[in-house]
C-alpha cells in the first residue's frame, strides 16, 4: 500500500510558475512508475508527465518544454515543475504511482487545484 499526499497547488497569474509536490509514504520500495494527470471540469483526465519504470521520462504534447516531472528519492517526494502557465492549464492535478513492473498506475493523491487566471 502506498499512501501519496499533494502540494503546492493554488492560483497564479498566465505565464507564472508553479511546482507540485508528492510525498510518498508506505511500500515505497515498491514504486516502479511515477506520474501527474490533471482533469479540467467537463474533460477527461488527461496524463501529462511520467517516469516510466527504469527511469525514463515522457510528457504529453500540451505540457512539453514547460513541465518537468523530477524525483528526490532522499525525501520519498516526486515533483511536477510548471512553467508559463497557461489558463487552459486550470484543472486539479493528481500525483499517482505505480508497483508493478511495467508502466501502471495503482495509487492516486487526493488531487491539488491549480488555477491560471488574471
Amino acid at each position: 500500500q502506498v499512501h501519496l499526499v499533494e502540494s503546492g497547488g493554488g492560483l497564479v497569474q498566465p505565464g507564472g510558475s508553479l511546482r507540485l509536490s508528492c510525498e510518498a509514504s508506505g511500500s515505497i520500495l515498491s514504486i516502479n512508475t511515477m506520474g501527474w494527470f490533471r482533469q479540467a471540469p467537463g474533460k477527461q483526465r488527461e496524463s501529462l508527465a511520467t517516469i516510466a519504470p527504469g527511469g525514463s521520462t515522457g510528457y504529453a504534447d500540451s505540457v512539453k518544454g514547460r513541465f518537468t516531472i523530477s524525483r528526490d528519492n532522499a525525501k520519498n517526494t516526486f515533483y511536477l515543475q510548471m512553467n508559463s502557465l497557461k489558463p487552459e492549464d486550470t484543472a486539479v492535478y493528481y500525483c499517482t504511482v505505480g508497483v508493478r513492473p511495467i508502466l501502471s498506475y495503482d495509487y492516486w493523491g487526493q488531487g491539488t487545484q491549480v488555477t491560471v487566471s488574471s
